[in-house]
């Protein structure tokens, strides 16, 4: 595994910031981190790098332990905090030559900035201070010091903050591409993100995790709803089509169209076509709605475990 924790935790006082969570995260798996503010997200992430030592627990990177091999983890990290710390003062190029020097790339910094600056769409403004940069390039820059040593784990906290759509397009690209060889763990308000992205979802609430599962299991897991919209070729009633099993309202549109309301999307949508066969009724479009993750997301974080026990349908 890449990532491998165990029971980490962090505590500042009598807060229990991260409490006790355990995660695995294999190569060429991009994995959504997700969680209400102050959930436990950043804390995490500071810890995975290295950069924060935990209170109790254990987690490794490739094998290297967070504690005792804290440089290491660190050579095998790429790390975008959310706070993006930059030198402002500094040429693009003079801030990656800088960082390159951090990392002792040596000869092979030059090609490696050049390969970085390729990537993330930073040749226009190379020659610019940090400092007059716009809000989406300095978070370009950002990515790409967290690129310049060719990680084999990738730790991207809000990685799209700032980009206009041109560049959340290009960057979007850029983090499925980086997917395909590495590890890739990114934390993100932006759900739309997680669903183009991510194949696999992590959810901390209040320091503990309450989901852990892929995208498309946790989406039919925690499903309260969604409708079909289908267009017949012949006129249908209410009636006939609320004897549909798992269908619980059928509200008519425009012509022939109907959206069908269910709990059971996937059910109504086999039983549907069903129907259509026995009474010989021609279907001309249909498409299915489900739950949103931002709705999956806002009804996991306000249920409350009083075991503190991540929910056992999402381990």
């Amino acid at each position: 595994m890449s990532i491998l924790v165990s029971q980490l935790s962090k505590v500042y006082g009598e807060q229990r910031a991260v409490d006790a969570i355990s995660f695995e995260l294999k190569k060429g798996e991009i994995t959504g981190f997700l969680g209400p503010n102050g959930a436990g997200k950043s804390t995490t992430m500071k810890m995975i790098t290295g950069f924060l030592p935990p209170t109790s627990g254990t987690a490794s990177v490739c094998g290297y332990d967070i504690v005792g091999q804290s440089l290491e983890v660190r050579k095998r990290v790429g790390y975008l905090p959310e706070s993006n710390p930059l030198y402002y003062d500094m040429y693009v190029k003079e801030f990656l030559e800088f960082i390159a020097g951090v990392h002792q790339l040596g000869t092979a910094g030059a090609a490696r900035i050049r390969r970085v600056i390729d990537m993330t769409g930073l040749l226009p403004e190379s020659r610019k201070k940090i400092g007059a940069l716009s809000n989406g390039y300095k978070q370009r820059v950002g990515l790409a010091q967290a690129l310049l040593h060719d990680p084999e784990v990738l730790v991207l906290d809000e990685p799209t903050t700032g980009l206009d759509p041109n560049q959340l397009a290009d960057i979007r690209q850029l983090i499925r591409d980086l997917g395909a060889d590495k590890t890739v763990i990114l934390s993100t308000h932006i759900m739309q993100e997680v669903e183009a992205l991510c194949g696999r979802v992590i959810i901390i609430n209040k320091g503990k995790i309450v989901a852990d599962d892929q995208l498309v299991n946790l989406q039919q897991q925690n499903a309260t709803g969604g409708y079909i919209q289908v267009t017949f070729g012949e006129p249908a009633s209410t009636g006939e089509l609320l004897q549909i099993p798992g269908v619980s309202r059928a509200a008519a549109q425009d012509g022939n169209t109907w959206q069908l309301y269910t709990n059971e999307v996937d059910t109504v949508r086999k039983n549907l076509l069903q129907f259509a066969l026995i009474n010989n009724r021609n279907i001309l479009s249909l498409q299915s709605n489900s739950q949103s993750l931002e709705s999956i997301f806002r009804e996991i974080t306000k249920r409350v475990e009083p075991t503190g026990e991540t929910p056992a349908a999402n381990r």
